[in-house]
């Protein structure tokens, strides 16, 4: 099972965010929980946490300062943050540390479960690769650096995108803000139309549209209302959808035609978006043309 730690000193936020992850999750994570930045860290230590959702405004050691203390020791662990804060200093800040995702409160629960099963996607890969390694310790010299998620390659971008927030939100009147909105988002759209087929995170989305994370990060929510990784979960969903329609098509290579190399995990979030597995959901449609 995945370990995972949920910290936030609010105790009815922790009893809510702990009540969904056991609902969707509970099977798959264990889940451990902190009240405070410095109890996470006690519990990251002894548990050997995989993935790590704090809050970032906590007394004493808060969620950033616990996650730079975590990120020091361990470059393999997801890191997710809520707040009920949106501000830009708190977003680079996820960034420097490589969190996979940043969720506003209050966030919807597909919103968090997307997250979450692209964190446990991760750590299966992390596992992978630390495997890959073992077995050919001969090769471990010119093994490739582990690849990083959404809000990695940070350095010397952070002054970038503060420059390109404030150019969008500064000097503008409110139609040609929302014209340029407007464009952005097709772009987005576009861009995830060409490529949604391909295992592609937030950060290659930013980089092939020359936006800083930081900037595209906020921008995305703009756009969309939701994060990147939630949008384009349910792009692949309704894709597959599309095909599961045709009845000689094989459930296994829908899922790689729309993004998901492992059937497994296809199946799974098929069902949680849709609550249907694809099997299921092409009965249903089948049934239905009968009537």
């Amino acid at each position: 099972m995945y370990r995972l730690l949920i910290a936030d000193d609010e105790k009815i936020e922790k009893m809510v965010l702990y009540k969904t992850i056991q609902k969707s999750l509970g099977n798959q994570c264990q889940i451990f929980e902190a009240d405070n930045g410095r109890e996470a860290l006690e519990v990251y230590e002894r548990e050997q946490i995989q993935i790590a959702v704090l809050d970032i405004e906590m007394p004493g050691i808060n969620g950033i300062q616990a996650a730079e203390q975590i990120r020091k020791k361990d470059r393999e662990c997801c890191i997710i943050f809520l707040t009920a804060f949106d501000e830009f200093s708190y977003a680079k800040k996820a960034i420097a540390v490589r969190a996979l995702d940043y969720l506003l409160k209050p966030y919807e629960e597909n919103e968090l479960i997307s997250v979450l099963e692209e964190a446990m996607r991760l750590v299966d890969e992390s596992k992978a690769r630390k495997q890959f390694v073992t077995d050919h310790s001969e090769k471990k010299a010119s093994e490739k650096e582990p690849v990083s998620r959404p809000f990695s390659d940070m350095e010397g971008r952070d002054m970038a995108a503060e420059s390109e927030i404030e150019e969008d939100v500064g000097g503008t009147d409110r139609d040609s803000s929302n014209t340029r909105l407007y464009m952005v988002s097709e772009k987005i759209e576009e861009y995830i139309k060409e490529n949604y087929r391909q295992d592609i995170s937030m950060q290659d989305a930013a980089r092939a549209m020359n936006y800083s994370e930081t900037y595209f990060c906020k921008l995305f929510k703009q756009c969309f209302g939701k994060n990147f990784t939630s949008y384009l979960t349910e792009y692949r969903v309704t894709e597959a959808k599309k095909l599961l329609i045709e009845p000689m098509a094989n459930v296994r290579d829908i899922g790689k035609a729309v993004g998901y190399g492992d059937s497994n995990y296809f199946a799974k979030v098929f069902k949680r978006i849709t609550g249907h597995s694809p099997t299921e959901y092409r009965m249903n449609v089948y049934k239905d043309s009968q009537q």
